[in-house]
Order: C-alpha cells, then structure tokens, then sequence
C-alpha cells in the first residue's frame, strides 16, 4: 500500500498532527484507531516508506483485517480515503471547528433500532441516543446482539427511566475489556449476577444504600484478583470505614496491601492505629489552637512519624501545650522542637517534662537576673548558653547573682560577668564567704596583708611579670599574623564586641540577636583558624600573676 498527501492536505501547513484531531477526534476514536491514523501520517510525511499492509499491522501490533477495519473507520469521519483494489489510503484534511458524523449505512442498524425501542416502551428515543450507540458499536466492535443485552442487563439494574449516557459507561467499559460479543457479555453478566450478594454485603458494610452494578463487580475482581484480599477482609474492611464509598475502599486497601496486611488481624491493629492517630491529632490541632479541615495530612507528615519516634500521646500533647504557650503553635514549629527533643535522647514523659521544667526554671532564673540590671528585655539562646557555660564553671547560682550585681551600671553587663566570673574562677572563689574574705584582704592596707612588702618591690616584680606576659602574647600575634585572614577576622570580632555591649547598653533587643549571631560565627572562625598554630584566642592577650 501506499499513503500520501491530498492536494488540499498539502496546501495546509500543519504541525506533524493537527490540533483539531486532538481536540474533536480523539476522544471519539479506540486505540486502534488513533493510532493507526499516527502511523499513517508518519508514512505520510516519510515518503521512502512504502510498505504493505502486512508489515504496517505487524509494526502496530495487529491483524491485517484490524488494520484495514482501523482505516475504514477513518474513512467514516472522512479523514481518509480508502482504495481497496490496491489498498491504500489517502489522508484528507481536517474539517475545523467541529467532527464529522460516521456515515451509517441505515440498512445496517434497522433492526438494532426496533429492538432497542422496544426496550422502552415508555418513551421514544432520540437521534443523539441512537448515535451514541452506533459509535460505540463501531469504535468497540460490539456486536449488535452484545449492545442489546448490555441495554436491557441497565434496565433490570436501574429501571426504564434510566439515561443513556449511564448506558453509554457500560458499554464502553464492556468494549475496552474485550467484551463484545454476546457470548462474553453474558458470561461478564452472569458473574456479576452471582456475585451480586457480595456486593451488597461490602455495600451494607460501607453504610450505602446503592444498589450494586458492574462498576462496583470491577473493583471486587481488583481487590479478589489483583489484590489478594477475601471477602470476609474485605468487608471487615468496609465497616472500618464508615459511610465510605467503593473509590475510599479501593483506597483504603491499596494502603493495607502496600503494608502487606491482608488477615483481619492485621487490618484491625492497622485500623486501630490509624484511629489513634486520627484522634491524637484532632487533640493536637485543639492543643495548638489550630484548625485543620483534612486531618489525614497531618497524620502522614507528622503524627506517623512522631509515633514512630516512640513519643506517647501524653508526651505529644504536652509538647503541644508548651509549644502553644511559647508563641510556636504551628505543626511546623512543633515539629522542629521534637526533632531536638529526639536527637538528644528526650522521649519519655517524664524526660520530656523534667527538660522543659528545667528549661522553665532557668528562664525565670536568667530574668531575676535581667532585672538586677535593671535592664527588661526576653531570655535569648544567647543568655542560655551563658548560663550553661557559668555553672560549667561550678559557679552556684548565687555566686552568679554576686557577680550580676557587681555588673550593675557597666556598658556592657553581661561581659562584665564573664570577666568576673573568670577571675573568680582563675582565684579559686566559688563560694559567697570566699569572696568575702578576698575583699576583706583587699581592703587591707599592704603593710597589714600576709607576707606584705614594700611598694617599690612590688612595682619592680609587677613590671617583670608584666614585661614577660606581653612578650609571650606579641610573640603569639606575630605567630598567628602569618595566618592568611587572622587580621580581618580578629578585627572584625573585636568590631562586633563593641557592637555587642553598645546594643546591650542601649538595649536594643533587635540588634542584640543579630549581632550575636554574627559575633559568635565569627569569633568560632577565629578559634578554629587559630587551632592550625595551636592558639587560643586567650594566647593573644597578655595573663600574668604577680604574687610575691
């Protein structure tokens, strides 16, 4: 055979298919068709292929008397022309704007027509109903007696009055599965028939009043066949869902079959456990005063996983209070909190509550202190970490009030602390009598200390020590200098502590968080890059001790 252009069809330029055939026609052709129309045209527009029948059937996957059916299906919607002696076919311009009707020979139908109105006695039909059987038929290849009892097998399920766009379902579902003959059709009727009693009880189970059809027989050879699943699972099943329909069981099954969960068993603790889920999650959404109109979400992104961590319910609703109470009352926000939670080992309630009561603690303890300054912003992470660092140190929390309070009027206050604390530290004071009785000999005239001696003494030991400390530190600057980027960054952490205390000072809380951010970042860089000379920031600053 042959394929080729018209004369018109060349005359048009157009893409390699035309929009119109996509638009109007293929929704109305069978597979077959629509792709032997492609084939065609791709002989078409390929003029060194020119191959037989025989060979274009083989390479679609058909039969010559398919393939030649296919083209005289075309021909019905005069977008080709057939020649039978030779085959071959032409391929005809596509009429815009609407698709053409297939031409029926009216002999053809005459007696499909008579018997399908007495079929409904009650009322006449219509050109449009008769038309859309006659396509099914042809693009199906139903047979006429096939289309008749698929007619009156609608009628027996949903009465006379039922329309034939219902019908058209049918059919064409009969069609794409292969059922076209009257034979096929009555045993596909049959099975349903038999089966009509099971359908009714997963119907019942589900809380639906409809009455089966052949739909609902597809969905029970999927789950029966396909699937695995036994009546007695799936029904069970059924009453797990309540008011369901056959599309939320399809589903529902597909999740059990992917789980491998297929006794009644298994099904039940799946179905209690996603009940549980439902319900803690309802209870969460409450705890944070959030609404969610599709719950199933949050169970699969959250809840799920959350259970899956080991967290109990109480634990979880108890995060939820604490979330909600901190101004993070969304699932996302939460969500962050227990993934801290997990990775530090905090699971059980009772881990759970006694970390955010610490946590609590502290906070009121770190605003006491706030207040001694006199100073009224919230508790940073920044301060957290200080408190942490300080009783790291040993210092009692008192012992942390003493040095606030010496802190009291000082630019910048909390590093006024550190530098305090560290003296503390570095004298062995730890303790409240401790400080007092190093104050007490401070006070003392230096002839009345133990172990006084002169002033000039002291001053000549003072200046030897001090000598010999800033000559280790400059030997360490010089040391860390040949770093490539000590000097900028050491400027820039030196620049950004002044920031710091000004912002403390001035009590700027929206800088103090920033400028923080960035201090530490840089100040990590700094001790990082220094550990390549084995160097610590406090190597660059003179220390010395003068005791004589």
């Amino acid at each position: 055979m042959t394929c080729s252009f018209s004369k018109e069809l060349s005359a048009v330029q157009i893409t390699s298919v035309e929009n119109s055939f996509i638009l109007e026609y293929l929704p109305l052709l069978d597979g077959n068709s629509v792709k032997t129309y492609l084939y065609g045209l791709f002989l078409c527009q390929n003029k060194e292929f020119d191959i037989p029948l025989a060979d274009i059937a083989k390479n679609l996957s058909l039969t010559e008397e398919e393939t030649r059916e296919c083209f005289n299906i075309l021909q019905e919607y005069d977008l080709v022309s057939v020649v039978n002696e030779p085959f071959s076919v032409m391929y005809q311009p596509i009429a815009k704007g609407y698709a053409k009707a297939k031409k029926y020979k009216p002999e053809k139908y005459t007696e499909f027509c008579a018997c399908l109105q007495q079929l409904f006695p009650s009322r006449a039909i219509g050109i449009t109903e008769f038309t859309e059987y006659f396509n099914i038929m042809e693009i199906y290849a139903i047979k006429q007696e096939a289309m008749l009892m698929i007619v009156r097998y609608c009628i027996e399920r949903k009465g006379e009055s039922i329309g034939y766009r219902y019908i058209s379902k049918v059919a064409k579902d009969f069609g794409s599965r292969g059922l076209t003959t009257i034979e096929k059709v009555d045993a596909e009727i049959s099975k349903y028939v038999s089966r009509t009693a099971e359908l009714e009880k997963i119907l019942k189970a589900l809380g639906s009043t409809k009455q089966p059809d052949i739909e609902h027989l597809k969905f029970l050879n999927k789950w029966a066949n396909e699937l695995g699943f036994n009546m007695e699972s799936i029904i069970f099943s059924a009453s797990n869902l309540k008011k369901g329909s056959f599309e939320k069981l399809d589903a529902f099954l597909l999740e059990l079959y992917s789980l491998k969960c297929f006794t009644i068993e298994e099904i039940a603790r799946h179905a209690s456990k996603k009940k549980e889920l439902f319900d803690v999650s309802v209870k969460i959404a409450k705890e944070l005063s959030q609404y969610f109109e599709v719950i199933d979400t949050v169970v699969d992104n959250y809840t799920s996983k959350w259970f899956d961590y080991g967290y109990s319910e109480k634990a979880l609703l108890f995060i939820a209070h604490y979330c909600f109470k901190q101004g993070k009352n969304t699932l996302e926000n939460m969500d962050k909190v227990i993934e801290f939670l997990f990775k530090n080992g905090l699971i059980a309630m009772d881990e759970v509550s006694n970390y955010f009561l610490k946590r609590e603690q502290d906070d009121e303890f770190i605003l006491s202190l706030i207040e001694i300054l006199g100073l009224k912003r919230s508790v940073t992470t920044w301060d957290r970490d200080n408190l942490k660092n300080w009783r790291a140190w040993n210092f009692s929390d008192e012992m942390i009030v003493e040095a606030f309070k010496k802190a009291v009027g000082k630019t910048s206050p909390i590093p006024y602390v550190n530098a305090v604390l560290g003296s503390w530290k570095n004298k062995n004071i730890y303790t409240v009598s401790d400080l007092e009785q190093e104050e007490a000999i401070s006070k003392q005239p230096t002839s009345n200390k133990p172990g006084a001696i002169t002033v000039e003494r002291v001053s000549a030991k003072y200046e030897e020590y001090r000598y010999m400390a800033n000559e280790i530190a400059q030997n360490n600057v010089k040391k860390a200098e040949k770093l490539d980027g000590f000097t900028d960054l050491m400027a820039k952490v030196n620049a950004l502590e002044i920031d710091l205390a000004m912002a403390e000072f001035s009590q700027n809380r929206d800088k103090i968080g920033a400028i923080e951010l960035e201090y530490n970042e840089n100040k990590n860089k700094l001790i990082d890059l220094l550990k390549k000379v084995d160097l610590t920031i406090d190597d660059l600053k003179p220390k010395f001790k003068c005791s004589i």
